[in-house]
């Protein structure tokens, strides 16, 4: 069977201010296709593998935009649901030339915030060997919270590799403490968990990788790799054997969104194409470092061959 990865999750329309300045005073926005799950399904596309992605969008211009950004970009779109009641969230994102941007959600009561048990219930599973989870679409209310815990449990049973980021979006959750508990519940099930260290403080109580790693293997975790920023990441297995991998050096960071799905697509593909840990966890350093240089979500995710230029032209961070 050919790999394919599946992803589920609120793809959104993005407005991107033109000019510096707050959201407010700006005049003009550029259009584009936002969220952490078609960051990755793109990358993972780009990098010539199958992709699909669960969503459920209006029927309105941003759920067409989405559409058919997904098929221009080689995702399979045949498992996106419509909604006629409901409208494709959308989002602002600020013009920065230092410092994160400001970001402003549309996305309450959106179509992708009604996907349900009943939705995942119509997926063959046994159709990919690969599903990577967020815990962004569990963070809009209870109902999408209960599809993701369906999706571990048919994936699980369909023997697929399980990863899982936790993604956080504190605004979204009703309480930060429900958050922790419930992506920790989510990553105790995973073959494979990403946080970044500053995620570790909400989640886990500590900012220390190796403490991070720790937690989640105690819970059930196979694998857990800790992001730390430019320095790149620590990644600890449940049979013992622990690697720090040190990040890629760049001339300029443009902006830091996006570089953690960057990073998630460089591990999940380097998986499906068999590599070594080793490589994978160096592979997603690569990709989350190249996305730093881009001012877009996903635009500098790269194809195999500026991929490999890259790693073999950029030097590495002296531990």
């Amino acid at each position: 069977m050919d790999k394919k990865l599946l992803l589920a999750g609120e793809p959104m329309g993005l407005l991107i201010a033109q000019t510096e300045g707050s959201l407010d005073s700006v005049q003009g926005y550029s259009l584009a296709v936002a969220g952490a799950e078609f960051n990755v399904a793109t990358g993972v596309a780009r990098l010539q593998h199958q992709v699909a992605y669960l969503t459920k969008l209006g029927d309105d211009p941003f759920g067409k935009l989405i559409s058919r950004t997904l098929q221009n970009n080689g995702i399979d779109n045949s498992l996106v649901l419509y909604s006629k009641e409901r409208t494709t969230g959308f989002m602002l994102k600020s013009k920065v030339t230092k410092g994160d941007p400001e970001i402003f959600y549309f996305r309450k009561g959106s179509a992708a915030s009604t996907l349900s048990v009943e939705d995942v219930e119509k997926i063959d599973f046994t159709k990919f060997t690969h599903i990577h989870l967020t815990g962004i679409l569990p963070a809009l209310n209870e109902g999408t919270r209960a599809a993701e815990q369906l999706m571990f449990d048919k994936a699980k049973a369909a023997g697929l590799f399980i990863s899982f980021d936790p993604n956080l979006r504190p605004q979204l959750w009703p309480s930060a403490q429900v958050m922790a508990e419930t992506l920790n519940r989510y990553a105790s099930q995973a073959d494979l968990v990403m946080p970044g260290n500053g995620e570790g403080q909400t989640l886990c109580g500590t900012t220390d990788a190796k403490e991070i790693n720790k937690f989640y293997l105690g819970l059930g975790a196979k694998t857990v790799i800790t992001k730390v920023g430019p320095k790149g990441a620590l990644c600890s297995t449940a049979d013992g054997k622990e690697f720090m991998t040190p990040g890629f050096i760049i001339d300029k960071v443009v902006d830091t969104v996006g570089a953690g799905d960057g990073f998630a697509c460089g591990v999940i593909t380097a998986l499906m194409e068999d590599l070594p840990l080793e490589r994978a966890v160096e592979r997603g350093c690569a990709i989350g470092a190249i996305q730093c240089t881009f001012a877009g979500d996903n635009e500098g995710l790269p194809t195999p061959q500026q991929l490999a230029d890259f790693m073999r032209t950029h030097q590495r961070v002296q531990l």
